[in-house]
């Protein structure tokens, strides 16, 4: 008589609280870069602009209402997003240790392609740093994006900026590099698509 073989279920990689964060977060950035790219279209900082087939309001009244949208998606995602992290003690665990020599031969590993992704659950160092960054990244965009909204009631944080043309520079930089994250991040998935597996079903 067979003895019946029991199928174990991979163990969960991703959770269902930050696939949720994540494809909210993916949403919230998706309206606010587009749609900031119309608003800086109204007025550039440098001498370029960009294509209206990639912006997103029509004009700068629409523009600026799916900007404001995308804001509060955007900021409240992130705070539940951080909160859980911390409190949860993943933030830790995920993140640390850092290793300034891990990471040079991390990124050498990386440039040659040849970066190993055999654990979804672990982190290596290249990914601690690209994923800390962005939580950074993301609180500058907030609090530059505030001063650019709404200067006047935000005096203390225009200051600590720069003052208000200081703090535009600064959120379109910081844009710049939460878009340059997002180019980086979609090549590396395209690369090992089993990282979108996960994002999707956990496993």
């Amino acid at each position: 008589m067979d003895t019946p073989t029991f199928q174990v279920k991979p163990a969960i990689v991703h959770p269902l609280w930050l696939r949720l964060c994540h494809w909210l977060n993916a949403l919230a950035m998706l309206i606010m870069v587009t749609s900031g790219w119309r608003i800086y279209n109204a007025s550039p900082l440098f001498n370029f602009s960009f294509p209206n087939e990639l912006t997103l309001g029509g004009w700068l009244g629409g523009a600026l209402q799916w900007h404001f949208a995308g804001m509060w998606l955007f900021g409240i995602n992130g705070v539940i997003y951080l909160l859980i992290n911390i409190f949860s003690g993943r933030l830790k665990r995920k993140f640390w240790p850092l290793s300034p020599r891990e990471l040079i031969s991390d990124f050498i590993s990386a440039l040659r392609g040849k970066l190993a992704h055999n654990d979804l659950n672990h982190y290596n160092t290249v990914q601690k740093m690209a994923y800390l960054f962005v939580m950074i990244d993301g609180i500058i965009l907030v609090c530059s994006g505030f001063v650019v909204w709404k200067s006047v009631q935000f005096p203390l944080l225009r200051e600590l900026l720069g003052g208000y043309e200081s703090a535009r520079l600064i959120h379109f930089f910081a844009m710049s590099g939460m878009v340059g994250f997002i180019v980086i991040h979609l090549i590396m998935v395209a690369l090992v698509p089993k990282t979108l597996l996960a994002m999707l079903r956990g496993r």
